[in-house]
């Protein structure tokens, strides 16, 4: 038996490194594995540590028994079962979101979805807006905006350019000894940024797509690799769309870090939803100026999002 970090998944084999060194082992799973009783399409997630029991008879290959305890890991809806969750990654020290503001454009509401992943393990988020040489005047200015609602909140904010080489020694600087999840819309420039600052790895890249104006997939699998200059990331797949059905009103209330740090002032506490209780802090915040009027827009979508997937009525069958 041995114990290791998956560092690829292909939905079929996992690729194990032994924390002893050695050759990657090609792995299989045994049995059902769940989280929190909730059926997933994955149920090993790169970044995992896992024990492994080699296979004698073939070199090379093994089978993972156990998964060793999570101290935390990002999850999210499966695109293709509704019903059914997809780990992204586990046992992460932060995480590092890739937008721009345009080629192709930002999708409204997407940066708060993909941090309704992470705050409820409250891992660093830096949010990182590349293709920064396409961007026009009004791009620039949109750029800022988002930079002013996000730093004042407490995640970093980041531009860069890999045709400018801009930004880039600041992202290393952000991923240096870390272990990093990194992920973003599709076409946005993931491969390529990564390329710019670590040429070794040699990723696939893609275009934008001249029929749809949307990204196009040039990662197909979650994978780990290691940084020359310390640390590691893990590149997921470009992401097209994020909807949730582990989540519930009082959970999105909760993972929006202003609200929360306000709900102590509304009239009924954390209970309170933020949209039509009387004595909310929150509403009057916004009609203030201190909370984002952007952000609390996207918290109201994604809570029709949450209710209009009748979260309860769903779960009945488990």
């Amino acid at each position: 038996m041995q114990t290791g970090t998956v560092i690829k998944s292909t939905g079929s084999w996992y690729l194990v490194r032994p924390d002893g060194g050695g050759d990657v082992l090609q792995c299989r799973i045994v049995g059902k594995f769940r989280l929190n009783d909730i059926p997933l399409t994955n149920p090993v997630a790169v970044g995992d540590r896992v024990e492994v029991l080699v296979d004698s008879d073939q070199p090379g290959q093994g089978q993972i028994n156990k998964i060793l305890p999570r101290r935390n890991y990002v999850v999210r809806q499966s695109p293709r079962r509704k019903h059914d969750l997809h780990l992204l990654a586990a046992n992460i020290d932060q995480a590092v979101l890739i937008v721009t503001v345009s080629h192709p454009n930002l999708k409204p509401g997407f940066i708060d979805r993909f941090l309704l992943m992470t705050e409820p393990n409250e891992i660093p988020v830096t949010i990182v807006f590349n293709k920064g040489d396409l961007y026009d005047d009004d791009d620039v200015a949109l750029f800022f905006t988002m930079k002013a609602v996000y730093e004042k909140i407490g995640y970093g904010v980041l531009a860069t350019s890999v045709v400018d080489r801009k930004g880039l020694e600041a992202l290393k600087d952000i991923l240096k000894g870390k272990i990093t999840l990194m992920s973003g819309q599709s076409g946005v420039g993931k491969s390529s940024l990564l390329n710019a600052i670590q040429p070794q790895l040699e990723l696939r890249t893609g275009d934008i797509s001249d029929y749809s104006g949307k990204g196009q997939h040039t990662t197909t699998f979650a994978e780990m690799f290691e940084l020359d200059f310390g640390g590691s990331i893990i590149d997921t797949p470009g992401i097209k769309m994020l909807s949730f059905n582990d989540k519930d009103a009082q959970n999105v209330a909760h993972s929006f870090r202003e609200f929360f740090a306000l709900s102590d002032q509304c009239r009924f506490g954390a209970s309170c939803r933020h949209r039509n209780e009387p004595g909310c802090a929150v509403r009057k915040a916004v009609e203030t100026g201190d909370v984002s009027e952007l952000r609390y827009s996207n918290y109201l979508g994604i809570l029709e999002d949450v209710e209009d997937q009748n979260y309860w009525e769903r779960w009945k069958e488990f």
